[in-house]
């Protein structure tokens, strides 16, 4: 079973408390129907003549699973918020002999970000490479990259930002999602072997 994980969220500066509020409850329901999903699979498979019904719950599971596991790492970096990259730090030296400079990767990430349609604004770091991959993930599980652990991670669905900013102002929540992000959870992130 997973479970909802609890996040220390205090205000942000430019996205609200009851956007935030909301959030969460969207995020419990990835949750709630990830493990609905799990209980499914189980009866389903005991049985043959649910074998399409079966078929089609495996495709919705990596829906919610990665709706559960992105709103983690997305909460998790603005918990204690507003904590500025290190420039000393090990993250913040690979991104720069990557892409030249801290602000060469954000600008191409906050670019990445503004992609029409719904879906998630990711940093990936690839450690067979070692090497670092803007994405654009569409809805939060297509286009998820194999073996790469996400280091930062922007919901840029409407739910995220709609209760402060109109959709054409998204830009703007781009922004404001950096000024609150805790950049020591994204050098934990990336320091942490993953598995």
């Amino acid at each position: 079973m997973y479970t909802t994980k609890t996040f220390n969220i205090g205000e942000l500066d430019g996205i609200s408390r009851n956007n935030i509020e909301e959030h969460l409850k969207l995020y419990a329901g990835y949750v709630k129907h990830a493990n609905l999903i799990q209980e499914k699979i189980k009866e389903y498979k005991k049985d043959e003549n649910h074998a399409y019904a079966l078929g089609e719950i495996n495709r919705r599971f990596p829906f919610e699973y990665n709706g559960m596991r992105n709103h983690e790492v997305y909460f998790a970096l603005l918990e204690n918020g507003k904590i500025q990259p290190n420039t000393e730090s090990v993250l913040y030296k690979k991104i720069e002999s990557t892409w030249g400079s801290f602000e060469n990767w954000l600008n191409e990430f906050k670019a990445i970000a503004m992609t029409r349609g719904i879906g998630w604004a990711m940093l990936y770091y690839d450690q067979i490479n070692d090497s670092f991959l803007n994405c654009w993930v569409d809805e939060q599980h297509i286009g998820q990259l194999q073996n790469c652990k996400p280091i930062i991670a922007l919901d840029m669905w409407e739910h995220a930002f709609v209760y402060d900013y109109a959709t054409s102002q998204k830009k703007d929540y781009i922004e404001a999602f950096f000024r609150n992000l805790n950049w020591s959870v994204a050098e934990e992130k990336f320091a942490t072997p993953h598995p």
